[in-house]
This record gives C-alpha cells, structure tokens and sequence, in this order.
C-alpha cells in the first residue's frame, strides 16, 4: 500500500510541477527535460508513469478537469444562495484567477486547446468530453436558478450553458492578448444581463 502511495504521489507531483510550467508556455514549449528538472525525478520516473509525452498531456488534462469539475460542484451545491448567486460567484472567480499572474490558476483550456487539438486526438477528445462537462454543470446550475426563480431565461438552458462557456473562453483569449481583465468584466456585464 505504502508503494501505491508513494506511486501516486511522484505522479501527482510530475503533473503538478509541469502545469506550472504549460500553464505559462504551453505544450509544445515545454520540453521533457524541464518537466524532468522542475519536478525533480529522473527520466525513467517520468516513463514509468507516462508512456509517452503525449500520454502525459492526456493525464495533465484528465487531472486539470477533475480538479476544476470538482471545484464547480462545491460552488454549484452550496444550500445557502439561489442558484443565480451561486452561477454568478462562479463566473466572478473566473474573472479574479485569469486576471492574475498565478499560472496554477490559469484555464488550461484557454491556454491548450488550440495547440493541442491539432496534436493530439487523444488530447483533443479530451479537451472535448472535459469541456461538455462543463456545460453540462452550468446547464445544471441554470435550471437550479430557473426553479428557484432567481434566474429569468427564455432559452434552453443547454444552449444557453454552451454560448456562455464559449463566450468566456473567448473573453480569456482577449485578455490574454489585451494583457488586462477588462474583457473578462465585460464578459461579466454581458452574462449578468442574459441571465437576470
């Protein structure tokens, strides 16, 4: 059991260490030797736990979307706000974590998706079942918020989950080009008149 831990442990840590890293330089950048130096292992850790570097973009990407479905669902299941409350704190966190310079919090979607999905089917996919996720928990919330009458939308709240998404996605890639949160409060203003 003790070697199992250990296992998991050097691995979460190799994935860790170089999120850091693609976060800020993305993927193709990134090379194995600097993977292999910041999380401070031999080459032969890093092999014994990705066959590939590509099976490791897989497993960076798999561990990106876990961690933030698992973020989401603490925000969308809190009991004490409505749901447009709880929608609204989340897009809010979105906009203070891509404004800052902290790369652990930078969307690996944002900063991967058009690089690798060009690279890598596996990577692609994905970037693809990951991100339906994520529609799939902001058309959640929004029913939540059509229920309990603190959102008023006449779309479905599928669609409406989808060009949200997509629309802040699009809002990230600005204000990185922009060097500036403006797009990102903007894209606020926007989703708070589409949603109450």
């Amino acid at each position: 059991m003790r070697d199992e831990t250990q296992s998991s442990s050097v691995r979460e840590h190799i994935l860790s260490s170089a999120q850091t890293i693609m976060s800020g330089k993305g993927f193709s950048a990134v090379g194995l030797n600097e993977i292999l130096k910041a999380a401070d292992v031999p080459k032969g850790s890093f092999y014994h736990y990705f066959g590939s570097k590509e099976a490791f973009g897989e497993a960076l990407l798999e561990r990106y979307f876990e961690r933030y479905l698992a973020a989401m669902e603490e925000q969308f299941s809190r009991s004490d706000s409505t749901g447009a409350e709880r929608l609204l704190a989340y897009w809010s966190h979105w906009v203070e974590t891509q404004a800052t310079d902290d790369p652990q919090d930078k969307c690996l979607v944002v900063k991967l998706a058009a690089e690798v999905s060009d690279l890598s089917e596996a990577m692609r996919r994905v970037l693809l079942q990951g991100t339906g996720n994520i529609c799939a928990r902001l058309t959640a919330i929004i029913e939540v918020g059509i229920a309990d009458g603190s959102l008023s939308v006449r779309e479905r709240p599928r669609d409406l989950a989808a060009e949200l998404y997509q629309y802040w996605l699009g809002a990230s890639l600005i204000a990185k080009i922009s060097q500036g949160d403006a797009p990102l409060r903007a894209a606020l203003e926007v989703t708070k008149a589409r949603l109450l």
